[in-house]
């Protein structure tokens, strides 16, 4: 049976950004966390490299963000990035007072006490880590403190359907509990979006099963603006592999002296970027798409072998542990890899203090965009973000909270028009349709005729899956599917709106980057916010 619920805040999305935010809160604060599947089923949880901070002397914060600057290729705004910098080293206090392990250094070179690795783009070693599973790490620690408060509470297996608004005002959502198949009911004074991103709307990502745009699709529909959606980051190197379901190979082995090579050994990055293998993830990824789409092969390499197995056993032992299961042993021999979808650098346009174009709605994390990213993320500023506009969100709720939760009754949701579905074939056909069209077509290389036949799909599959949406009873992958069509077309329109090449956007109509001062590419909703607990249309504006 359906249920209603009220809390103060309701957080959607259990990873980094959402526990964090949730730590942040003060006890008093009643806090529901919507996990869609389990806690562990996060990018966050995946991630491997580590957190970029300022915590040595010989670095500076004006260093790291000028080093951002650059890999944003002009797009970033700098007062952003100068917030989110400055607040790494109190983000590193905090992670290390909750007992984070971070690897410490043996060797006692560094005056922070912990083991720094520099990643492409970085021009000092400043990224913070847990050997080579930081995100696993992360979460652990994350999710231990969260089970100690008695305030907050987690509701595994509930996937978000959408934002319950009026008068531009959030007020509740709607969320789909997998565990008995009903619709339930979550009112809270506010509510924050931390669902991470939209990658698996490609064929190939390294992101789990779960990423895919709730967050963003959901805001959307309720009438937040979104930006800069056509920079998709394609990580450079997953472990190319039938049954390794796109296992990422952490940038820090390119930073610990890691080659990339042709099958026959011979290096390439050189031929692209002055910097080799430290260069950027957009150029290291279009230059393995290059050399491979030149020579027709199915993958290029990852060669670490050069360094001692003690080394690599102790550094990269996840990595070590993953390639041994597929007969590959990574001190001995290069790692076949190829890029595949990692980041989405923008979403929903939000303030250093997390909140959207609707009161008392916030997004933190991949599911933002803030403009520390620019076209181009660089290197572990993925988790530094979330840690920081946590911190920034909640501390803004805090202020703002009522001194006691609100009983606020919302209308349920209505079902009584539909039917159970025997097609769920259509589903499943959309479903690999859409993502493989985006691969093809609107992936690390793109062209205007390509992006007109990806709109043109698109739109046919947004019709059908309309149909199918307002017939019959939802489920979790007819939800998923909802969302990953409205967040395609968000990528597509965004990239046939910017005429030239940018950062993670390339174009072969228009290869040269724009003299012009830049912008970033903004989409408005044009739909009335309405809070009706019957079933929303896709919106194609």
């Amino acid at each position: 049976m359906s249920k209603q619920y009220n809390f103060d805040v309701v957080i959607v999305g259990s990873g980094a950004a959402g526990l964090s935010t949730a730590l942040h809160l003060p006890t008093s604060t009643s806090v529901a966390i919507l996990a869609k599947s389990n806690t562990e089923q996060y990018s966050s949880f995946f991630a491997q490299g580590g957190i970029a901070a300022v915590l040595e002397p010989d670095d500076s914060v004006e260093q790291h963000v000028r080093d951002t600057m650059i890999a944003g290729v002009g797009l970033c705004d700098e007062e952003v990035v100068s917030f989110t910098v400055a607040a790494g080293k109190k983000s590193i206090e905090w992670l290390t007072d909750l007992g984070m392990p971070f690897t410490r250094d043996r060797q006692e070179i560094s005056d922070s006490g912990f083991h720094l690795t520099r990643e492409g783009g970085h021009s000092k070693r400043r990224v913070v880590h847990a050997a080579d599973a930081t995100g696993r790490a992360l979460q652990q620690t994350l999710l231990a403190h969260v089970h100690e408060h008695s305030n907050i509470k987690i509701f595994d297996q509930h996937i978000a359907i959408d934002l319950i608004c009026k008068s531009k005002q959030c007020r509740g959502l709607y969320a789909l509990n997998q565990n008995d198949q009903h619709v339930d009911v979550f009112s809270a004074q506010k509510i924050v979006l931390a669902t991470g991103g939209a990658s698996k709307v490609y064929l190939y990502t390294s992101n789990p099963d779960g990423s895919t745009g709730d967050g963003i699709a959901m805001a959307w529909r309720a009438g937040c603006r979104v930006a800069n959606m056509e920079f998709i980051q394609f990580h450079p190197t997953c472990l190319y592999h039938p049954e390794a379901k796109s296992f990422l190979v952490t940038e820090a082995i390119r930073g610990e002296g890691g080659i990339l090579c042709l099958p026959d050994g011979e290096r390439f990055m050189h031929r692209f970027d002055k910097r080799g293998e430290l260069a950027p993830r957009d150029i290291v990824a279009r230059a393995i798409d290059h050399e491979m789409k030149r020579l027709g092969i199915d993958c290029v390499f990852l060669d670490i072998s050069h360094k001692s197995r003690a080394f690599i056993k102790s550094h990269f032992p996840t990595i070590y542990q993953r390639c041994r299961k597929f007969d590959i042993d990574i001190t001995k021999q290069p790692i076949p890899v190829v890029p595949a979808a990692h980041y989405t650098c923008g979403g929903i346009m939000i303030g250093t203090d997390g909140q959207t174009d609707i009161e008392n709605l916030y997004a933190v994390g991949e599911v933002a965009y803030s403009g520390l990213h620019g076209s181009n993320r660089i290197a572990s500023n993925s988790l530094l973000e979330c840690l920081v506009f946590a911190r920034s969100s909640a501390a803004d709720i805090s202020q703002s909270l009522s001194s006691a939760t609100r009983h606020r009754t919302l209308p349920h949701w209505d079902e009584s028009q539909v039917t159970d579905s025997d097609e769920d074939i259509v589903v499943a056909h959309n479903w690999d349709e859409l993502r493989r069209f985006m691969w093809d077509y609107v992936g690390i290389v793109r062209t205007n005729k390509r992006l007109e036949r990806a709109l043109h799909r698109t739109r046919l599959l947004v019709s059908e899956i309309n149909d199918y949406y307002g017939n019959y009873k939802i489920s979790s992958d007819l939800l998923e599917l909802r969302n990953l069509v409205v967040v395609a077309e968000l990528i597509i329109r965004s990239a046939m709106l910017r005429k030239e090449s940018r950062g993670l956007h390339f174009t072969l109509d228009y290869q040269q980057t724009s003299d012009e001062k830049p912008a970033p590419t903004i989409l408005i909703p044009d739909i009335n916010v309405s809070s009706k607990p019957k079933k929303i249309s896709l919106i194609s504006p």
